[in-house]
């Protein structure tokens, strides 16, 4: 085929070229309407021809970068067929349905360095050419098939990771391997273009679900996620607690500083807290959180108060795991004890001095009151539960439970191992009832006797 740029073909016809150049020539603008025409079936209703499409073009881009249809202005230079790779990256991000399923059979190519690094930057400007046509309106779709597309991405840790070539060019390689860092920037980029946009509930969800192990240990500068984080944090409910993950990284790797921090991860203390399917999450953070010794008696008295109060309504599962989180909280702060050992302290909440609806952990008034909320759960219907609680009535040991084995313990599994427990014969003493009256040789058998004819 003709190599260069293509010249119309009327003009090429029309023009001072050989025979031979004139065939090349149209054979290229073949090659191009069939190139358009894969692209318009990677949108066709079947999925087999979707597919076929793909793998076709990909097998173009492989070709064409063996052998480049532009001139090689030196030798070694780096010759990516980059535009047939976007009109690939195109198709896979459709406006108004879902691709899924193609992106997925996609995935398989994006091993390779080379194309992973070139659909990064061909998503990059997708993004920014779909959402400026749209004027910045939600696009559910388009932004779930972008992240479809991204979030699976495996980056290498460090350059001599990349190894792994479609096109084995020596330019190219030695281009990619010796600018690692472009290459994370280039991942940089991309997340923060499509971050910047709205971004529906769900999808908003599933970023901050792989943010912190997916996304900034692969960037050449996370704090830039710093916005995009805290006001997830200030959305509240379950994307608040997503966003937890994030802003740990950032506060002690990075060294962010994040004012009322522990006052807005009190205010995530809800009735929810126990019955959320991030539960685990939270509490190994808020385990992380309020690890130091140095936080004040009455920051940690008050996130164990209202620990505590939410308690009486939580779950078994739930409570199996708090009562040893609230246990640690007391050996790592000794202060905080005078809520298990206070004589006449409250017994009940209409006697709580403690104020549950308070936002300001320093207002709350929690080193005043007693933990009658978990005295009250040692009555508990549940006799685990009733067993962890009564441990508060003896000394604690100074070496913290394990709740890592705790966080996600299910409902179904208390049942499971209540099933499966095996009953053992309790050992009873007892004489063997002989007669109505009992023994032979008791009194009242000696004076008594009764028989079936006489009560007739």
């Amino acid at each position: 085929m003709f190599v260069g740029p293509l010249p119309a073909e009327e003009a090429s016809l029309a023009g001072n070229y050989s025979a031979e150049d004139k065939y090349k020539i149209w054979m290229r603008h073949r090659y191009k309407d069939c190139v358009g025409s894969l692209a318009e079936l990677m949108g066709h209703a079947a999925f087999q021809v979707k597919e076929l499409s793909l793998c076709t073009l990909m097998k173009f881009v492989e070709l064409e970068a063996r052998y480049p249809l532009i001139k090689v202005e030196w030798k070694g230079s780096l010759t990516f067929p980059r535009e047939l790779l976007k009109v690939v990256v195109d198709g896979l991000l459709p406006i108004n349905e879902d691709s899924s399923l193609l992106i997925s059979r996609f995935q398989e190519y994006m091993e390779y360095d080379d194309i992973r690094y070139f659909v990064i930057k061909a998503v990059t400007e997708n993004i920014g050419q779909v959402m400026q046509k749209t004027k910045e309106r939600p696009l559910p779709f388009y932004q779930q098939n972008v992240f479809a597309l991204i979030s699976p991405i495996n980056m290498p840790n460090k350059e001599c990771d990349m190894v792994k070539f479609m096109v084995k060019q020596v330019c190219l390689t030695h281009c990619l391997q010796f600018c690692f860092k472009a290459h994370r920037q280039a991942f940089e980029k991309m997340w923060l273009s499509f971050l910047k946009h709205k971004l529906p509930t769900g999808l908003y969800k599933k970023v901050l679900v792989i943010l912190h192990d997916s996304i900034l240990p692969y960037m050449n500068e996370p704090t830039l996620m710093i916005d995009f984080l805290t006001v997830a944090y200030g959305i509240g409910g379950a994307i608040s607690l997503l966003a937890l993950n994030g802003l740990f990284i950032l506060i002690h790797q990075h060294n962010l500083e994040y004012p009322d921090f522990y006052k807005k991860l009190y205010s995530l203390l809800d009735p929810s807290i126990y019955h959320v399917k991030y539960r685990a999450r939270f509490f190994h953070l808020a385990d992380l959180f309020l690890s130091s010794s140095h936080l004040p008696a009455y920051l940690v008295a008050a996130f164990i108060k209202r620990l505590s109060r939410l308690a009486l309504t939580a779950p078994p599962e739930a409570l199996l795991m708090v009562i040893p989180f609230i246990c640690n909280l007391f050996r790592r702060h000794p202060a905080c004890r005078v809520l298990v050992h206070r004589p006449n302290g409250p017994e009940g909440m209409s006697e709580d001095p403690y104020i549950m609806e308070e936002e300001k952990p320093s207002e709350s008034r929690a080193l005043e009151s007693s933990l009658w909320e978990i005295q009250s759960l040692q009555n508990h219907y549940h006799p685990d539960v009733a067993k962890a609680a009564a441990i508060l009535n003896q000394s604690l040991s100074e070496i913290e439970d394990d709740i890592s084995g705790l966080l996600e313990l299910s409902a179904y599994e208390l049942f499971d191992k209540e099933v499966k427990k095996k009953a053992i014969d309790v050992p009873l003493e007892f004489d063997q009832v002989r007669g109505l009256f009992g023994k032979k040789n008791d009194i009242f058998a000696e004076h008594f006797t009764l028989d079936g004819c006489d009560l007739l």
